[in-house]
């Protein structure tokens, strides 16, 4: 049902915790589902030179998160924009289709600590201009 990947992910989780100092810090999901992902980010000239995350939710939702994360560290703003949850579900060999909502959740999650990162720097980040992090992956079905 799960690949490897999936499987390593959740057993072994990379970049969990959080950033004290986090210049961007992102915080998507849905408590009617149980699905919760925080997501910190330490940002310098322009590259995501650390990044952590906390999850509440299944297996699935742990191992998006942490390849998601995997994905984002030491690139730019603007890579990290280009991230997609199909990319993150394939870094992974594909998830079930019932669970790829946990990959549209870290691809909010990158997002919405962006997001927050652009608010409180001033800083323009092109493509977050209609980005809602409100917006529930579990609509998209």
């Amino acid at each position: 049902m799960y690949s490897e990947k999936v499987m390593e992910h959740f057993h072994n989780p990379r970049n969990v915790g959080e950033i004290e100092d986090a210049d961007g810090i992102g915080n998507v999901g849905n408590p009617r589902c149980g699905d919760i992902m925080k997501m910190y980010l330490k940002i310098e000239d322009d590259t995501i030179v650390d990044v952590k995350f906390k999850t509440f939710g299944c297996g699935s939702a742990i191992a998006s998160s942490s390849m998601a994360t995997e994905l984002i560290k030491g690139k730019t703003i603007d890579e990290a924009m280009n991230i997609t949850n199909k990319a993150v579900a394939g870094a992974l060999d594909g998830l079930p289709p019932i669970k790829m909502h946990c990959s549209i959740l870290a691809e909010q999650a990158i997002k919405s600590a962006l997001l927050d990162y652009s608010q409180k720097s001033g800083v323009h980040i092109d493509g977050l201009e209609d980005f809602d992090p409100t917006d529930d992956p579990h609509d998209h079905h």
